[in-house]
């Protein structure tokens, strides 16, 4: 009775016993007087009585027909109040509607976070059970956003993973809360299995649990499933916000469905959901990325006319596509424009110009980009050094990269795994393997982890230089450190999982049964586990093994790593496939590319590539024309017994090969898919077989229609030109590649030049030497001896 007593002598309050107010709403709003006399009445309950439910309870019950949700959320951040009295002052408000806002959630994660553990909330918790209260989810979703806010994911999955100790359903709040807590951690894996429990449990998703998924999965590249995530929002009737609009653009973009992308823009304010300054830099910048940069600017004087104004994100998209693009003045008068808009540019933006200029040669723009960023008082950070660091190494500047790296050291800015890992790239590529080898190790005396890429770089140094037993030991180490399927042999018992889709059940089914934090612990435990050897490293040791002719490893590494559920992408067959076809093996090539078909249904492009080259180079020009028209269908959606598809075969078998090329570039053209491949590859093949005549007609239509033919392709047929004795045809395949600005090899150059001397044709030679030399050749340094004693002797 005496938190009563102290409650009526500070509260104008009924005397009889007033229960507890959890779901109704006072009468009306009470004035400020009355307010601020029921702060100071809460307040000093709290600092006068022990910090226990039972306590507390009978006198928060008497106040809670005066307290407001402001009221309560200000008590909460009073630091002289005992951090166990505002706890269980928020387990009481949170259980009336009344008094929930978003403001109370907020107030109550910091108090939270000023706690050093969990204890005094989980001693709150049973509190409110010994006095009989319900526990409101509410409690939880703040304890797992406290945990989330300060990084320690875990925790967070360990709170959520307790509230059926106390009786306590998620809410769609709370799994939202813990679902931003697993993407922001790398588990979207665990993510999506506990989407699935919270499904089957009956909850149902909000908009805000698509935002966070979707978000999370085009984040991590994987823009299909989060397209198949939209389209279930859709199935459930849940109407899409500007945010999620704005994830699935990106996944649109990212995906390469540019079209579908701009046609969503158009349709979202028709779906009363007019896009924002966000949605736009989203569908600009995937413009860019998707090299369709002319149309982003397109677009953007589209929406500047609608009253769209560019801000510094979409400032800094622009520039970067520009200065990728090569398009450096545009690029700088963008830069110009934001600051005469008084839009300030950030490190980030520094970052992407002096990256561009770096990538591009242009050091000194670079350098003095980097000055101005230190003058404007931004302090360049490690990725902004990284980026100058690649620039150098790219181009072997080795001494410049490590005085760079030094500076770095100076300005107190600490390198990362990518800084070694520039530096043992750049090493390895000068041919500097124990060099690079030292930094390895000096990455692991400092702490430093080195990545996948830092592998990967050093394995393909040693092959390089013939050091294959080396660069087999080292991948070795890296996967007996680092494998995931070792790691998960290791800690549930040998083969319970074997690649990334028995991984995918097995966590789905632990959310199922909720064992939540031990999912949680895990998956976290594969990627703590440090670097696992990726499609990549295998490409590496696939090609070094290929090339010293050891295809059978080469092959054993291929089965391998699909064991280990690493999925070979198109480097991996065409790597094999070239290999094969190289060392003689035939029937391996083409067993293995019917398995490609047998397996995923069509092969990529560059697969078919790689089979038509490989035919052409054995001089199976026909079988490689026919692969090539088995592949059309499937390239264009069309049928086997399209009137096309049978026009072109019929033109084929007649030995009309040119009218194959025109009825082929046109329906290129129709789709809105020229490219100079599988002509300029035809014309190699036509090379190979002697057929010469046919393939300078080809090379003609190509020239007709605007097709771009390879400096490869030129060389080869100036050669066979030369060799046939046809030098008028050799001169203007050589004149077109001046026109494109090609640089032919010395050995074909000279080869032209020597044979049109020895022809009597040496005014030609001269002439063609000159306009050789106006396009850029050094020809002091690109000519031989004895065709400059043939062009220039009296």
């Amino acid at each position: 009775m005496r938190c009563a007593a102290a409650a009526r002598s500070l509260l104008p309050l009924p005397p009889a016993a007033v229960p507890i107010h959890t779901h109704t709403a006072a009468a009306g709003s009470p004035s400020p007087g009355a307010e601020l006399a029921a702060a100071d009445a809460l307040h000093a309950l709290l600092s006068t009585l022990p910090p226990s439910l039972p306590t507390l309870l009978p006198c928060l019950s008497l106040l809670s027909p005066r307290l407001t949700a402001h009221t309560v959320s200000d008590t909460l951040l009073c630091a002289d109040l005992p951090a166990a009295s505002r706890i269980r002052l928020f387990l009481f408000s949170a259980l009336s509607r009344r008094l929930q806002s978003p403001l109370l959630h907020s107030r109550a994660v910091s108090v939270l976070l000023s706690c050093d553990s969990d204890a005094a909330m989980f001693d709150a918790l049973a509190d409110a059970r010994a006095a009989g209260l319900h526990v409101s989810s509410a409690a939880f979703a703040a304890l797992v956003a406290a945990h989330a806010s300060a990084g320690r994911h875990q925790e967070a999955v360990d709170a959520f993973s307790r509230m059926g100790e106390f009786d306590c359903r998620p809410t769609p709040f709370v799994y939202n809360t813990v679902f931003k807590s697993l993407v922001d951690s790398g588990v979207i894996l665990l993510a999506l299995a506990l989407y699935n429990r919270m499904v089957s449990a009956g909850c149902s998703p909000t908009a805000a649990t698509y935002n966070v998924l979707m978000d999370g999965l085009c984040k991590r590249g994987m823009s299909g499933d989060a397209l198949k995530m939209f389209d279930e929002m859709l199935e459930r009737g849940i109407v899409p916000d500007v945010k999620i609009y704005t994830v699935l653009l990106s996944s649109l973009c990212n995906a390469g469905r540019t079209g579908d992308a701009a046609r969503l823009l158009c349709s979202m304010k028709e779906k009363g959901c007019p896009p924002d300054e966000v949605t736009f830099n989203a569908f600009l910048s995937g413009l860019c990325k998707a090299g369709r940069v002319d149309e982003a600017f397109q677009r953007l004087q589209l929406l500047q006319d609608g009253g769209f104004a560019l801000g510094l994100k979409g400032y800094s998209c622009l520039i970067d596509s520009l200065f990728q693009a090569g398009q450096f003045d545009e690029g700088f008068s963008y830069y110009k424009e934001m600051l005469e808009k008084n839009v300030s540019p950030d490190v980030v933006l520094y970052t992407i110009m002096i990256r561009g200029c770096a990538e591009a040669g242009r050091m000194e723009d670079a350098f003095s980009l980097l000055d101005v960023m230190k003058d404007k008082g931004f302090v360049p950070d490690t990725y902004c050094y990284n980026t100058l660091l690649k620039a150098f190494c790219d181009v072997g500047k080795l001494d410049r990269a490590q005085s760079l790296r030094s500076e770095m050291l100076q300005n107190n800015v600490v390198p990362d795994s990518t800084t070694y890992t520039i530096m043992i790239c750049g090493l390895c590529k000068k041919g500097l393997i124990d060099k690079a080898m030292q930094i390895f190790h000096e990455m692991g005396e400092l702490g430093c982890h080195p990545t996948v890429m830092t592998y990967n770089a050093l394995i393909d140094g040693l092959y390089r230089v013939g050091r294959l037993e080396e660069a087999r030991m080292l991948f070795y180490k890296m996967e007996m450190g680092n494998n995931p399927s070792l790691f998960l042999r290791l800690t549930l018992g040998a083969n319970q999982v074997r690649d990334s889709e028995s991984l995918r059940k097995l966590v789905d089914g632990m959310c199922q049964s909720g064992q939540v934090l031990k999912a949680f612990k895990l998956v976290r435990g594969i990627i703590d586990s440090g670097v696992v050897p990726d499609v990549v490293t295998y490409n590496t040791l696939i090609n070094g093994l290929c090339k010293v002719k050891n295809l059978d490893g080469a092959l054993g590494l291929f089965k391998e790593l699909q064991l280990k559920g690493i999925s070979p992408d198109e480097i991996t067959y065409g790597t094999l496939i070239d290999g094969l076809w190289r060392a003689h093996r035939e029937n391996d090539a083409m067993m293995l590319f019917q398995n490609i078909l047998r397996g995923c249904g069509s092969p990529s492009l560059s697969i078919y590539n790689t089979m038509m080259r490989s035919l052409c180079r054995m001089k199976k020009l026909t079988q490689a024309i026919n692969l090539w028209l088995d592949y059309l269908p499937k390239k264009y959606n069309l049928s086997v017994e399209d009137e096309v598809i049978i026009n072109a075969r019929k033109c084929f078998e007649e030995g009309s090969l040119d009218k194959v090329v025109k009825e082929l570039i046109k329906i290129d053209q129709e789709y809105d898919s020229v490219s100079s491949n599988p002509y300029t590859i035809w014309v190699i093949g036509l090379c190979q077989v002697r057929r010469i005549d046919d393939a300078v007609r080809i090379f003609c239509i190509l020239e007709e229609f605007c097709i771009d033919v390879t400096p490869a392709c030129c060389a080869l047929l100036i050669n066979y030109l030369c060799w046939e004795r046809n030098l008028n045809a050799a001169v203007d395949i050589m004149m077109y590649t001046l026109s494109k600005r090609f640089i032919v090899s010395q050995a074909v150059g000279n080869r032209l030049l020597r044979r049109l001397c020895i022809r009597y044709r040496r005014r030609d030679a001269q002439t063609l030497a000159w306009r050789m030399h106006l396009v850029g050749y050094d020809m002091d340094v690109y000519l031989r001896e004895p065709t400059k004693s043939l062009l220039y002797s009296e």
